[in-house]
């Protein structure tokens, strides 16, 4: 083999030697922190750190060929998230990053950048609402996974306590009634909350509770400990998705399940922004697993549906440890 050809080949000196270069500039570890949770777009990125963007995609090409970050295409867009750790060396640098904290500037726009994403789609709901359904069922009926949802949640909260986070219209609700002592119906949307209302009026069922406003309002609420959660197809138009675990686990009983719906990554974001106002264009499995064990939740059970749409469906199920005490959801920063 000539020289030529071997310096076509990567060794591991190589490989550590992009790493240290990627990982021996400021900037490029903020980036490294901020993608721990979330994926962010490149100009969304020239926000948090106020740079031109060609500087920014100069950084970004260099933690991508060391294997730091991954990226999508959404139509002319790309979006970074930080990639699984490839070794020992590289998750030590990543626990180490999630030890810190972000300044107090980069804080208050990614803060920004959040509620950008939120308000678009509080906006979306607040005019669609009265449709939702329609448009949800063109990328996943409902009457795909709802009737499995129901039965895999009167397996863990029978004559117990439910608690529905979004439920939308409420369709599921009264099912859920019918085998817990209570249920919680827990929505952002004032409008969508209505709907839920006048369903569980229509049929007549009492034992419903109605709260008007996220997780993070939720917990303050000092409601009684849930044997189960359920949450479908909701964490996909939620601004910070990864925040979300840990409010569960907070709200959830010793032993208590989470049932969660959701959609696969995909690459028909655009689409799905437009029919459903998605602010995410779903999720890898192995993302939503990362997350719940950071909030100390265990995968439980997993299932898989494939839509005609060329969508698919994942329907897990995360438990919460019977040695659980009641979780304080850690500061995000």
């Amino acid at each position: 083999m000539s020289e030529s050809d071997n310096s076509t080949e990567k060794s591991p000196l190589d490989h550590l030697a992009n790493l240290a270069w990627a990982a021996g500039d400021r900037l490029r570890l903020g980036v490294l922190r901020v993608l721990a949770r979330d994926a962010f777009g490149v100009l969304e990125l020239c926000q948090l750190f106020d740079i031109k963007q060609p500087s920014m995609s100069h950084h970004l090409k260099i933690l991508s060929e060391a294997g730091l970050v991954v990226h999508r295409r959404e139509g002319t867009n790309l979006y970074y998230r930080r990639a699984p750790a490839p070794s020992a060396l590289v998750a030590e640098l990543f626990c180490a990053l999630d030890a810190t904290t972000t300044d107090t500037l980069t804080s208050q726009r990614l803060e920004a950048v959040q509620a950008t994403r939120a308000e678009a789609s509080r906006r979306f709901f607040a005019q669609f609402g009265n449709e939702y359904r329609e448009h949800q069922d063109l990328i996943a009926r409902l009457s795909d996974y709802g009737p499995r949802v129901v039965e895999r949640t009167a397996a863990h909260a029978s004559d117990a306590i439910v608690l529905e986070i979004g439920p939308g219209g409420g369709e599921l609700l009264p099912e859920f009634a019918s085998i817990a002592k209570e249920v919680i119906a827990l929505d952002v949307s004032a409008e969508m909350l209505t709907q839920a209302k006048a369903r569980a009026r229509q049929q007549q069922v009492s034992n419903i509770r109605f709260v008007h406003g996220d997780t993070a309002s939720a917990l303050l609420l000092n409601l009684p400990p849930a044997n189960a959660i359920v949450m479908n197809m909701v964490l996909h138009h939620i601004a910070k998705p990864a925040d979300i675990f840990h409010h569960v686990a907070a709200l959830l009983a010793p032993g208590g399940r989470f049932l969660l719906t959701e959609l696969c990554e995909h690459s028909q974001g655009e689409k799905a922004r437009e029919v459903c106002g998605d602010v995410w264009p779903g999720f890898h499995p192995d993302t939503l697993t990362a997350w719940a064990a950071d909030a100390g939740l265990i995968p439980s059970h997993e299932e898989y549906q494939a839509q005609r749409n060329g969508f698919r469906l994942q329907l897990r199920e995360f438990t919460q440890p019977v040695s659980a005490t009641t979780v304080n959801p850690i500061a995000l920063t």
